[in-house]
């Protein structure tokens, strides 16, 4: 299987990287602004993508893969540009290279108008914002095979390899055990056409993500 991850360089992505490092019969497309910055593994490609360029780059700058997880974010820093504008031109591209599946690793909240509306904002507002549009332009423009996966709050912690999906149990959830429920997404055609809310819980990832 050709996996193609974006934001391949930040906190999920590099670890989806490293994870899938290695790996029988997969080979990793690690896309990123800076490629050099890729953890180097025998079936791991680095690839140049840089989220500001117009769509006919990006979709020259796509490798022929058999799915796409982003991973990609700026931090807060560039929202409308990565965060959103960005996410929609790699589904664009994604369409432009006949690549089915998208998994978007999204955030608690992102499909919740409410949670970013006054006067109960939520502090990352803008953030949700750009999300939720990202979101729904892959819901609603695409005739992608997504799958969005809403994590609460990401902590830096050992993964427990312990989660619960379609509903929030805890407000936070390891990056390792992220990583590891958008690698087992790919496994389980049911997750095709769903957003999975995702907390940390006590059912294993792969129990977790084949109950769905």
């Amino acid at each position: 299987m050709k996996i193609t991850v974006i934001g391949a360089t930040g906190r999920v992505g590099s670890t989806i990287v490293k994870k899938l490092t290695n790996a029988p019969d997969v080979e990793v497309f690690a896309g990123a602004r800076s490629p050099e910055k890729v953890d180097k593994g025998n079936n791991v490609t680095p690839f140049k993508i840089d989220l500001h360029a117009s769509p006919e780059i990006i979709n020259e700058e796509l490798p022929e893969s058999d799915v796409i997880i982003f991973a990609a974010g700026s931090g807060g820093k560039d929202l409308l540009q990565v965060d959103l504008n960005g996410a929609v031109k790699v589904m664009r591209g994604a369409e432009h290279k006949g690549i089915r599946r998208f998994i978007m690793l999204s955030s608690r909240d992102s499909l919740d108008l409410e949670a970013f509306s006054e006067p109960d904002a939520s502090p990352l507002t803008n953030y949700l914002i750009a999300k939720h549009y990202a979101d729904k332009w892959l819901m609603n423009n695409t005739d992608l095979d997504f799958t969005i996966l809403q994590p609460t709050s990401l902590t830096e912690e050992p993964g427990t390899g312990k989660i619960t999906l379609g509903q929030f149990t805890s407000s936070t959830n390891t990056i390792d055990d992220v990583a590891e429920t958008l690698i087992t997404i790919i496994k389980n055609e049911r997750t095709i056409r769903k957003v999975l809310a995702m907390s940390n819980g006590d059912t294993p990832i792969e129990d977790a993500v084949l109950a769905i």
